[in-house]
């Protein structure tokens, strides 16, 4: 099926590594343009040769940039129509907050994780809603602590719910313009971030099989797996999707 992402141009946060770099590789390989970026200059960089090896020269460009900063939205989104001359969607992917549980972890923990997680996504999807329009996308990656909580993740716990709903009413407001907006609930998906948190209580072999246990099909997903979600989720064959939050969890959340 053809997604027709050929010459679309997205913006995607976080995506040096993980999710957000899987989900940039697939959109790239399927012919679309993308701006990634991410704190560190040089996983930048390295992120756009690796997808423009996938993609072609030029399929990707960097920028270094802090989700927590004021200044970053704009900053992304007047980079990506300069140096591809539109702007299709966002991919909104940001680090997990620190782990920890809600009775003990510190306040300004707590306060940095919302400078980030949820008030630096907010105001990028807020003022990307300014500049696209009708068949423009704005796409969350959240987590499944949006409809359960993940035991030790007491901030993500709190706060992706409530970045959630905003993303729901988002789409209500956005979408008599023809602007949708798409959550992203991973679970165990191997990346880095899963492996670190694994690896928490000192056996992370022995945690991944009691939670693989726990997972219909047996296994963590892949970061493919996700990427291509995600890249079908943004692309024009979408079009009929909004407000929705789609978990891509082999099956581990049991609600419907």
């Amino acid at each position: 099926m053809d997604l027709g992402l050929k010459d679309t141009v997205y913006v995607v946060t976080g995506a040096t590594r993980g999710l957000g770099l899987a989900a940039a590789r697939e959109l790239v390989a399927d012919g679309a343009r993308v701006l990634v970026s991410g704190r560190n200059k040089e996983s930048v960089e390295a992120a756009v040769a690796e997808l423009d090896g996938l993609g072609g020269s030029g399929a990707a460009h960097g920028l270094a940039a802090d989700n927590a900063d004021p200044q970053t939205a704009g900053r992304l989104l007047t980079e990506a129509v300069e140096r591809f001359g539109r702007l299709d969607g966002v991919l909104i992917s940001v680090g997990g907050p620190p782990a920890g549980p809600v009775s003990s972890t510190p306040e300004e923990a707590w306060r940095g994780a919302f400078e980030s997680v949820f008030l630096g996504a907010l105001r990028l999807a807020r003022a990307a809603a300014e500049r696209l329009g009708e068949g423009g996308v704005i796409g969350f990656v959240l987590s499944a602590s949006v409809r359960e909580p993940i035991p030790g993740l007491g901030i993500s716990n709190g706060l992706r719910p409530g970045l959630a709903m905003a993303a729901k009413s988002l789409a209500d407001e956005l979408g008599p313009r023809g602007i949708r907006v798409v959550g992203l609930l991973p679970a165990r998906i191997d990346t880095d971030r899963v492996r670190e948190l694994d690896a928490l209580g000192g056996d992370a072999t022995a945690a991944r099989a009691r939670n693989s246990a726990t997972i219909p099909l047996r296994r963590y997903g892949t970061p493919a797996e996700f990427g291509k979600v995600a890249a079908f989720v943004l692309s024009p064959a979408a079009s009929y999707l909004t407000g929705v939050m789609i978990p891509v969890d082999g099956g581990s959340l049991r609600g419907l």
